[in-house]
């Protein structure tokens, strides 16, 4: 088949790449010049492991096209996905739809046949009817169906979630829409992937409350670690207990600093806003988003707690800015709120991340950034480990010893054992552990 993918953002580069390795020939169209000139020269725009290999492997076979102006892509193909941006509306949390809409009329003035249009992008409930009343509005002989295909991809492992997903949901109303979409993902067959149809509005629907559900997970596991201190409980073993039921399982049950990213930010706040507006609020979204939100800025609290309750002319390591490992992703990442708060308290904060730091350098503007994990340890009087990367669960914790000012850790992910760490002659503190 041949599919038009607008956007090359982290889903649409993504999707796009995978859609061609099935073997179908894609064409990921950006209006962003240089970004598509970079692509063209096999230079990622965002870091996700193994990305750069599969575009390469599809550009080299000839199933994998970059383009600016993508009018002739969207009038050969037999699908054209929408995968731009829905970030949250400035002042009001609800989901910016502005380039979804912008994507809608380009795509109507130019398919030609009949044509399923799939928006890839997460939407509020309803989106798709909208998309279709401006197609017809704009061009009202054109042959084509909406359809919503939400994406459940996780950064850092996207492209296996993307080959060897939990489930395919799509959402119709025009069942000449079902075969190609089956078509599209017929590679899956092998892996006896599940391939929900369902309504559109029940697809668009599903995304905002898987998400909002895990977001959910994390926040209830953040409060447990909270309880655990107080009452001498350890987190990590009750995550284990609870987890062990089928009914609860085990991921999303680890206690830190608060979810981030690209979508559980985002999403549970338009899915609040989606409830509230349809007279069926979600109290416990609500709370999950007040809650997140409240936990971000108490981890500053803690570090400072670390010092002694002072934090004025001390200096601060943070290791790791990014949400979460294997990404460059700094979208509501935990550190936009804990290294200004150190800041304001009177610290100097340097860290250092494998991948986000040059998002970061414009994000943190007034954070010290350094070359490696021991040159940001140097001198601190406290190191914080605030992304749990790969390279950060093994450090040669003599050596940090000797580096640092003062042998504090405050480990804000639970990478170490405490004993471990207390044994090394630190003074450590973690999350939800005595």
């Amino acid at each position: 088949m041949r599919v038009a993918m607008i956007g090359t953002g982290y889903v649409g580069l993504v999707s796009g790449a995978c859609f061609a390795d099935f073997g179908h020939v894609v064409t990921c169209i950006d209006k962003d010049a240089s970004k598509i000139e970079r692509l063209e020269q096999g230079i990622m725009p965002i870091y996700e492991p193994g990305l750069d290999g599969l575009v390469a492997d599809n550009v080299r076979d000839g199933r994998l096209f970059f383009a600016i102006d993508g009018a002739e892509a969207i009038r050969q193909a037999d699908a054209v996905f929408i995968a731009v941006g829905t970030p949250s509306r400035r002042g009001d949390g609800y989901a910016d739809l502005t380039y979804v809409y912008e994507a809608a009329r380009e795509i109507a003035g130019l398919i030609e046949g009949f044509t399923v249009i799939v928006t890839k992008s997460t939407v509020p409930v309803g989106t798709g009817d909208e998309i279709e009343r401006i197609i017809r509005e704009t061009r009202p002989d054109a042959v084509f169906a909406v359809v919503s295909n939400p994406e459940f991809l996780r950064e850092g492992a996207a492209i296996n979630d993307f080959k060897r997903p939990d489930r395919v949901v799509v959402g119709i109303e025009d069942e000449r829409a079902r075969a190609p979409m089956t078509e599209l993902y017929r590679p899956l067959n092998l892996n006896e992937t599940p391939l929900l149809f369902t309504g559109r509005r029940t697809s668009e629907l599903i995304k905002y409350a898987a998400n909002a559900f895990l977001a959910m997970k994390i926040t209830f596991i953040n409060e447990v670690a909270d309880l655990c201190e107080k009452v001498g409980a350890d987190v990590q073993q009750v995550a284990k207990g609870i987890g062990l039921d089928n009914r609860i399982g085990s991921k999303f049950l680890h206690a830190g600093p608060g979810y981030g990213g690209s979508c559980f930010p985002k999403d549970t706040q338009a899915l609040v806003h989606t409830a509230q507006d349809a007279g069926a609020p979600l109290r416990l979204v609500e709370t999950t988003v007040e809650v997140n939100a409240a936990r971000k800025q108490a981890m500053a609290k803690r570090v400072i707690a670390a010092l002694g309750g002072n934090a004025s002319g001390k200096t601060v390591c943070l290791l790791g800015v990014a949400f979460k490992p294997n990404t460059d992703d700094m979208r509501d990442a935990p550190s936009l709120d804990v290294a200004p708060a150190l800041i304001a308290a009177g610290a100097t904060v340097q860290a250092f991340d494998p991948e986000a730091m040059d998002e970061a350098k414009k994000l943190l503007p007034d954070v010290v950034f350094k070359t490696g994990p021991y040159e940001a340890v140097e001198g601190a009087d406290v190191v914080v480990i605030l992304t749990e990367w790969d390279q950060f669960r093994a450090l040669d914790l003599a050596r940090v010893k000797n580096l640092a000012r003062q042998p504090i850790i405050v480990d804000l992910r639970n990478v170490y054992r405490p004993d471990d760490v207390r044994a090394k002659g630190f003074t450590y503190s973690s999350i939800g552990r005595a």
